[in-house]
């Protein structure tokens, strides 16, 4: 594994059937970035994610986490990228009949089982708090939060074994501006905070721009750019220039370049 690259992927080829959805697809993901992944619809983006952290066996290809083969068949490689990665899937994905804590603690309980039930409640609200929450959400079930905190409860679970890489899979989905911003800042704040690597698919413009230090585009079955904002913007590719430079981009890039004069 490269030094700077904590996850390293090449050739990857997802079939279903006759559907081909990657083709000999290759990204590299740096030590400590933000990356936002995006693409039309179709192009594979939470495919791409689930052969990352072991959830889909790619048809070809290689792929390491950690220096960790992903597709290896033995058990402890697999449970390895499970201690290290922490995963907020698109709708959250939490137990319904379980309270909030009693989610964050289900990855505690399956990796150290030998945590004594105090300890775990304790280790539990530290995650809850941590992804912004009041501490009394720990004992609510899921249906008695709102989306936002939902999404929150689900980043606490995602941080429950302190992994160095985070998965978020359209997290500001169904959220107002207002709460779409405010979940944009957690996670910059963690990510700061707390060394994180994000792997972010997002299709939400004010995201990208606002905390991903680069963004892969995935069309035409691969990773057609990985780069920084400003160099993909002047890709010339269709998909792209509909994408970056139409209207919701603009108000997007404006949104940015205001909250920029006023940090200055």
């Amino acid at each position: 594994m490269d030094g700077e690259n904590v996850i390293r992927v090449r050739g990857l080829v997802n079939r279903f059937g006759s559907q081909v959805v990657h083709e000999d697809l290759d990204l590299d993901v740096r030590r400590g970035e933000i990356i936002g992944v995006v693409g039309g619809s179709g192009s594979g983006k939470s495919v791409l994610m689930r052969s990352i952290i072991g959830l889909r066996r790619p048809d070809a290809g290689e792929v390491e986490v950690l220096g960790i083969d992903a597709r290896s068949d033995d058990e402890e490689a697999h449970r390895r990228i499970e201690r290290s990665t922490g995963v907020l899937f698109q709708d959250g994905a939490l137990f319904s009949s379980l309270t909030v804590g009693e989610n964050v603690q289900v990855p505690l309980k399956e990796h150290h089982r030998e945590l004594p039930a105090s300890l775990l409640y304790e280790l539990a609200l530290l995650k809850v708090k941590l992804a912004g929450l009041p501490g009394e959400a720990i004992d609510k079930l899921p249906s008695q939060l709102s989306g936002g905190m939902r999404k929150r409860a689900g980043v606490a679970r995602a941080l429950a074994l302190d992994p160095p890489l985070l998965f978020l899979d359209e997290p500001t989905a169904g959220l107002d501006p207002i709460g779409a911003a405010a979940f944009d800042r957690l996670i910059q704040t963690l990510q700061q905070a707390l060394g994180l690597t994000v792997f972010l698919i997002t299709h939400d413009l004010d995201t990208l721009y606002a905390i991903c230090d680069r963004v892969a585009v995935l069309a035409d079955r691969k990773v057609i750019a990985c780069a920084p904002l400003p160099e993909v913007e002047k890709l010339d590719h269709p998909w792209v220039q509909e994408y970056f430079h139409g209207p919701r981009a603009r108000a997007a890039q404006h949104a940015r370049d205001r909250n920029m004069e006023t940090s200055t």
